[in-house]
């Protein structure tokens, strides 16, 4: 019944299993674990729908999409070891892959920009974990007069259409990704102060975080409470594990952890919170099942105030971890004046764990982690 003989379009000279259950050969063999299996594609599939959802949603608020450099001298915007490699042209400089994009982003808004946003990788030469790869996307806007109720007000109406747009389709477009259970996203989202929930979940008061007795005494609630001391103690990373311990646990509906200390927040605006007495922040952590997903504050732009900061931030490093200077450039910026100003930034992969119910970053990647994609370019 034929009426033309086949002809071959692409050789391959590998027999096509109908399942492959390895997870060494499927990680090893991305390509192979696609044609064998549905959820890589449907996971796709969820990536370009959030990332179109989150920038359609931006545009139609008046929002003007940037791009800023990869490589940058100083990578700034986040606490983190940077990739550093150098540039044939540009001999015994070392040029940075960036941590953030912060503060190229906060360049433009000084230069005029007033709704901006950016959709992009960033680097950060540090571990790899069930949440965390060196390299990872994220997204990021700045809003000229945003203040921390209108950021909040954002994510809530961001975080809640997303998950309608996602679960409008997801029986036909990744129909082998189960929903997360029993998450509720209905707004408002859930608030919790910073200081006042450590101090009501441990049943102890947190001492003067301004003072210079402060790491000590915070030590000192750390062995009374039998928790373990995280590495190089500084005042943020001890905050950081009193937070881990007593506020993330219960942030799993939709919940902002707000009023954080000054220290957890060097580049935004800090004030005398009334209840505590303590210097917080102007900023909001978004979690969902115990797991950050978006940061937002309301940025510092006095480059006076951004540089006692900075200082600040230098004098708690510990010494192996100071970096040599502060970043003058910015600070110089700053200093050509940038207005009131909202900015939000959220990990875009963690959110495609979250609508494809996974547990583990490597699960929504292509390549899976750096650690993967090492181990493929060395297979045999």
């Amino acid at each position: 019944m034929a009426l033309h003989l086949p002809r071959v379009l692409a050789p391959c000279l590998h027999h096509l299993p109908e399942k492959v259950e390895d997870p060494e050969t499927l990680a090893r063999n991305p390509h192979v674990h696609q044609l064998t299996h549905g959820e890589p594609g449907d996971i796709l599939r969820l990536r370009a729908l959030i990332y179109d959802y989150i920038r359609s949603s931006l545009i139609q608020s008046g929002f003007l999409e940037v791009e800023t450099p990869i490589f940058d001298v100083n990578a700034g915007g986040a606490i983190a070891r940077p990739f550093e490699t150098v540039a044939n042209e540009l001999t015994n400089i070392p040029v940075r892959l960036r941590i953030a994009p912060e503060l190229n982003l906060k360049r433009l808004i000084v230069g005029g920009q007033d709704k901006i946003f950016e959709i992009g990788r960033v680097f950060r030469n540090e571990g790899v974990d069930n949440t965390h790869n060196p390299e990872f996307s994220t997204c990021e806007f700045y809003e000229v007069g945003a203040t921390l109720p209108s950021l909040i007000d954002r994510t809530e109406k961001l975080i809640r259409g997303l998950n309608d747009a996602v679960e409008a389709v997801r029986s036909t477009y990744f129909p082998s990704l189960s929903a997360p259970e029993e998450l509720n996203f209905s707004t408002p989202f859930a608030q919790l102060p910073f200081i006042p929930t450590i101090e009501k979940n441990s049943g102890r008061k947190l001492p003067d975080l301004s003072s210079p007795t402060a790491v000590a005494d915070l030590l000192t609630m750390f062995d009374e409470l039998s928790i373990p001391i995280p590495e190089n103690p500084t005042l943020a990373r001890l905050l950081d594990a009193f937070a881990e311990q007593y506020i993330e646990p219960y942030c799993v509906n939709p919940t902002f952890i707000t009023h954080h200390p000054e220290a957890l927040s060097p580049l935004s605006k800090t004030y005398i919170c009334p209840q505590t007495s303590q210097r917080i922040a102007a900023r909001v952590e978004f979690f969902i099942n115990g797991r950050e997903y978006a940061n937002a504050y309301e940025e510092e732009n006095s480059p006076f105030e951004q540089r006692r900061k900075f200082i600040q931030q230098l004098e708690v490093q510990p010494e192996g971890e100071r970096e040599k200077s502060i970043d003058e450039s910015y600070l110089e910026v700053l200093e050509w004046g940038m207005p009131p100003t909202g900015g939000w930034g959220c990990g875009l992969d963690r959110l495609v764990m979250l609508f494809a119910n996974k547990k583990r970053i490597a699960d929504v990647l292509p390549f899976g982690t750096l650690r993967n994609v090492v181990s493929i370019a060395k297979n045999k």
